[in-house]
């Protein structure tokens, strides 16, 4: 848990912790192996000249004839053994039997030396070389070097041991200690200050890149350079690239969108006032204020269909990031759309009908908004309405067809007319905003296609036209919403 939280991370706080949190924790470490060093080196030469007191002293050890054992040490030798101004020196013989010699006699023995005197607890391999161990002698602890010398036919031993209190080595591990870690606190520091230097130097990077997306222009919506930024730094530049391409596109709809719905609107809105002048005349006689009235009426629901569609058209491409989904059962949802334009059918003289299967079926539910997929359907339907003509030897017919395809079980829509159809040419431009295939002599805004499409792509569903009666005269058009296979 940290001690103190941040309201907000910082990088540059993050890093320094996770470079110096590694370094504060190996400090410790590295004066305890120094510790373990230092101990060892400083007992090294001591140990060495112990190894050679040892052996000194033991050939000083002489063997009578009859097997008796002498030890004789010169006075000069014995004050050069205990010469030492730090540390106070011991030693000890013992005859082959376990009896003094010379020495301290209470220097403790090894733990070989059985409490029968003479008897001894030894392998062969030992004799003659010289062994070291820690032993506490008088309340101090010591330092002892012993050597077992065979005497006569092997089978006997005497001991010899040098013991030194360790006190030069204390002093010595110490002086190590202090030449090592007395530097590493001047280190440590500098160390600390250096890598707060390189992450000062590292992020520069950062806040140069942060200073020229401060100095761009409001309406600056060109890419980042990536290549003026550290590798690391590149994905993040590359994604901010892709988010300004989707708002430079997203700014760019926008604006024509309003610029066409403002070419839309300014028709019919002119249309008003002429109308509206002419029937202010004061020469108007009472026919010429009723076709006005009827011109105002007509140029109203126009400007009333174009506003309609634009806001479709709007929420249709708002639709998919704000509208949740849910399971649509596309056969109700089609009835519907055809029983609210049967009263349009009628009145332009269309046999509008619905060829499908029943609701409820599972096969005929699909994962959408059903909002955006009535105003889809909606939009088939009332554009084969409006463009398909219906005379007394030729009525118009419009059907709407719902089928599940055999092979990859996809739900397919269906809205077919026997009207002029489109031609191929054609096909792809229908889709665009606002426009209008000429020759069909038809008012419109040119946005119900276009609706549909977007629909359409938003439930991973495809949109084509086709003629509806090849090789007749007319064609007709059939437009088909194939949506993916469920499952």
């Amino acid at each position: 848990m940290k001690l103190f939280q941040r309201t907000q991370r910082s990088l540059f706080g993050e890093i320094l912790d996770w470079m110096l949190t590694p370094l504060l924790l190996l400090w410790p470490i590295s004066l305890a192996l120094t510790w373990l060093v230092a101990q060892n080196l400083a007992n090294k030469p001591f140990d060495r000249a112990l190894v050679y007191n040892v052996q000194a002293l033991a050939q000083f050890i002489q063997t009578s004839p009859g097997g008796r054992v002498r030890f004789s040490l010169p006075q000069p030798a014995s004050e050069l053994l205990r010469a030492d101004d730090s540390d106070n020196v011991y030693y000890q013989v013992l005859g082959a039997r376990g009896e003094f010699l010379s020495g301290e006699r209470d220097l403790p023995k090894p733990p070989a030396v059985t409490s029968d005197a003479g008897n001894t607890a030894l392998n062969e391999d030992v004799f003659g070389e010289p062994r070291l161990r820690d032993a506490e002698f008088r309340g101090l602890p010591v330092r002892v070097a012993y050597l077992w010398l065979p005497i006569g036919d092997g089978t006997r031993q005497a001991l010899v041991q040098v013991a030194e209190t360790r006190e030069k080595r204390s002093v010595l591990a110490a002086e190590i200690i202090k030449g090592v870690m007395l530097p590493q606190f001047a280190i440590l520091p500098l160390a600390v200050l250096l890598v707060w230097l390189a992450l000062v130097r590292g992020i520069k990077p950062l806040s140069a890149l942060a200073s020229r997306i401060r100095a761009r222009q409001p309406d600056d919506l060109s890419p980042l350079d990536d290549q003026a930024v550290p590798q690391e730094v590149g994905p993040l530049v590359a994604s901010v690239n892709d988010l300004l391409t989707r708002l430079k596109d997203s700014i760019g709809m926008q604006k024509r969108f309003l610029a066409d719905a403002a070419h839309q609107l300014k028709t019919p809105l002119a249309g008003l006032a002429l109308q509206a002048d002419l029937a202010q005349r004061q020469e108007a006689s009472a026919d010429d204020l009723k076709q006005s009235l009827q011109q105002i009426g007509h140029a109203s629901v126009r400007a009333t269909h174009t506003v309609n569609q634009l806001l479709a058209l709007a929420r249709a491409e708002a639709g998919g990031a704000v509208m949740a989904q849910q399971p649509c059962d596309m056969a109700r949802l089609i009835i519907d759309v055809v029983r609210e334009a049967v009263p349009h059918a009628m009145h332009q003289r269309i046999d509008l009908g619905y060829d499908g299967p029943e609701p409820g079926a599972p096969e005929l539910t699909l994962r959408g908004n059903p909002t955006l997929l009535k105003e889809m359907v909606r939009n088939l339907v009332e554009n084969a309405i409006h463009y398909t003509p219906s005379t007394e030897q030729v009525p118009g017919v419009v059907t709407v067809r719902l089928r599940v395809e055999p092979f990859s079980h996809a739900l397919a829509v269906q809205v077919e007319d026997n009207g002029p159809g489109i031609p191929a040419i054609e096909r792809l431009a229908v889709f665009q905003p606002f426009y209008r295939a000429l020759g069909t002599n038809v008012h419109g805004s040119g946005l119900g296609l276009p609706i549909v499409q977007e629909i359409a792509a938003q439930h991973r569903a495809e949109v084509s036209v086709d003629d509806a009666h090849p090789g007749q005269q007319p064609p007709g058009a059939c437009f088909t919403v194939r949506f993916a296979a469920l499952g």
